[in-house]
């Protein structure tokens, strides 16, 4: 019977078939590597907003508490944007004709709120309580960031679940006293908590990694 095909064709078509397997093997590769780099999850960047606040100068100069613009961090899920009133109670007398707090002026007059772009906003599926690790010893620079050091807020964590969940697994290494939740530039050290604390964790590694714990 005569050959179908060349040695040539032959050897043509093995080598597309040893191609096409390092391309799907490639192309998996990099999907892996592109889903959990940085820019992925729009580490590093910044989003825009309506005014051009600084956390360097109001958190880190000025030495503002977290608190003051964040003002149901404590006791809610959400931290809280800060209004126009909480701004026009310094910028009624500071910067007072500044072009830059236009925006803040007309919403305070207008009785609107400021639209502030979230920086750090999770996906709806994801629940996020706020009280519930401040209140626990989680600081804000732990998922935050050194902010009193950004002239514009943007992510230094991918707040990606497995990021989470790392945490989740053992959060006591990143817990801190109450007092110093809202302190930058604190290094937490394991002398700090209470065997009773570290005790609990380990015992409820198992809960904090559940699914429903995040997804309700």
């Amino acid at each position: 019977m005569a050959q179908l095909f060349s040695p040539a064709a032959t050897t043509l078509f093995r080598v597309v078939i040893v191609l096409l397997g390092l391309g799907v093997v490639a192309a998996g590769a990099i999907a892996f590597v592109w889903a959990r780099s940085d820019s992925t999850w729009n580490v590093g960047k910044p989003a825009p907003q309506p005014v051009p606040f600084r956390h360097d100068l109001h958190s880190g100069s000025l030495g503002i508490d977290c608190r003051y613009c964040h003002s149901t961090v404590e006791r809610a899920a959400d931290a809280g944007m800060p209004s126009a009133q909480t701004c026009m109670s310094c910028h009624s007398q500071v910067w007072v004709g500044a072009s830059v707090l236009e925006p803040v002026r007309s919403s305070f007059l207008l009785g609107q709120p400021i639209t502030w772009t979230s920086v750090h906003r999770l996906p709806d599926y994801a629940y996020f309580n706020h009280a519930a690790h401040v209140t626990k010893g989680v600081a804000c620079e732990t998922c935050h960031g050194r902010v009193d050091q950004m002239p514009k807020t943007v992510k230094t964590q991918t707040m990606s679940m497995g990021w989470c969940l790392d945490c989740h697994r053992d959060p006591t290494p990143h817990l801190r006293p109450r007092e110093a939740v809202f302190s930058t530039g604190y290094e937490p050290h394991g002398k700090d908590l209470p065997e009773d604390v570290r005790m609990f964790y380990q015992e409820a590694s198992r809960r904090l990694t559940s699914c429903s714990t995040c997804h309700r």
